[in-house]
């Protein structure tokens, strides 16, 4: 890399730069450059365009930057190093089918340059073209394997459902950078997503290991926790998390949801109304304090948030069975009926249906409720469950009886 102070050097000389220490090297210079050599260059000057559009881009002015770089590719058009960057800009201004046209004329100029085939991929993951997506990422690792590429190709594979892929790119990209902890909690994540706790507490573990104080770590090791009911051993770990996301709707809401299995709803209230407070339209968080307040006997409450999350999310079934519980709670027989029915629409579930009978025996729907208690016989005895939750078949006894001898 030439000195700076020879720039003027450069006037009829094409410009190639294809180390990092370009870039670092317009920071440390940045606001020199732009006030003294880029004037003097006239404007012919490709290196000065350049950099200067660089710096334009590291201060966020992205059009400024677009504009700079198509003109340094206006004074050189088959330097594949400025139509990158074009396509760059473009992508940060949300152009991505520009881009894409970009990136493949500068692929004719160099067609192994693993960067241009990334970004390229990147374009193609924001218009939905995944089959492209993965070809092009694929294609960059083929030409020169990093963490960035690995990632966004197990994203392609995770936005299409394929997680068992994703989670053998991301354990081959593993095996490149064995202690990346952005790739042991993704990986964690995805076991999670198919259910597998223990593989996925494993993978969370080694990554807290390698970077303990990790919020998205922390979170989602926290929430399996929380599965095995070790509510303290959370919360212990939460407290962590807290101090480098004060503000985060899913802390706050894991949070919350701690102290309601600890039994402590008002300050389980309290954590689930900050965690609304910072993502108001996350049905999740309201879904979890209609669950507070049904729990609290507030039916009132209760009804509110559970109306809320179903505005938000509703393909929800068990948002409709809990509406419906409160509704009876309230009196309102006819509207709880209603959501028992749409929850059964959506999904054949036989706690849905046990809880249905119930309220239909407790407003004198004998004949009713029995139907639907023999429908929760016949769904439980397919579930093919080992071990039933003990409450629910104390519940269904009690209910049976009251059913026989009515």
């Amino acid at each position: 890399m030439q000195c700076f102070h020879t720039i003027m050097l450069l006037l009829h000389t094409p410009f190639q730069p294809h180390q990092q220490t370009t870039t670092s090297y317009c920071h440390l210079h940045s606001r020199y450059s732009c006030s003294h050599e880029f004037p003097i260059s006239t404007g012919l000057c490709e290196y000065a365009i350049y950099i200067k559009a660089l710096i334009m881009r590291q201060r966020g002015k992205i059009s400024l930057s677009l504009q700079l770089f198509q003109a340094a590719t206006m004074l050189n058009p088959t330097n594949p190093s400025n139509l990158k960057q074009v396509g760059r800009s473009l992508y940060l201004l949300g152009k991505q089918k520009d881009a894409i046209q970009l990136y493949n004329e500068a692929q004719k100029y160099a067609p192994k340059d693993w960067e241009i085939w990334h970004n390229k991929g990147l374009c193609m993951l924001h218009v939905k073209q995944f089959d492209s997506a993965e070809e092009c990422f694929v294609r960059a690792n083929s030409l020169q394997k990093h963490d960035s590429t690995y990632i966004q190709l197990g994203r392609v594979y995770t936005l299409q459902e394929r997680f068992q892929e994703a989670i053998d790119k991301y354990s081959e990209a593993l095996e490149f950078s064995p202690e990346n902890p952005e790739l042991m909690t993704t990986i964690g994540l995805l076991y999670l997503r198919i259910g597998d706790n223990f593989k996925a507490f494993d993978f969370l573990g080694n990554s807290l290991s390698h970077d303990p104080t990790n919020p998205k770590t922390i979170l989602a090791a926290g929430s399996v926790m929380q599965d095995h009911s070790e509510m303290d051993v959370a919360l212990s770990k939460y407290r962590v998390a807290a101090v480098k996301t004060p503000n985060s709707a899913q802390l706050w809401n894991n949070i919350g949801m701690c102290f309601f299995g600890k039994q402590n709803y008002v300050a389980a209230a309290a954590c689930l109304k900050r965690a609304l407070y910072f993502a108001p339209f996350e049905w999740i968080i309201a879904y979890n304090l209609g669950l507070v307040f049904l729990h609290t006997e507030q039916y009132a409450s209760a009804f509110h948030y559970f109306s809320a999350s179903i505005n938000l999310k509703p393909d929800f079934a068990s948002s409709y069975v809990y509406l419906a519980v409160t509704l009876a709670r309230l009196d309102d027989f006819q509207n709880a009926c209603s959501a028992y029915e749409k929850a059964l629409e959506m999904e054949s579930d036989y706690v849905f249906e046990l809880n249905y009978a119930i309220t239909l025996f407790n407003h004198n729907q004998n004949e009713a409720a029995k139907l639907h208690f023999q429908e929760f016989l016949k769904l439980m005895e397919a579930s093919g469950e080992e071990h039933p939750d003990a409450a629910i078949l104390d519940t269904a006894q009690k209910l049976q009886k009251q059913l026989e001898s009515g």
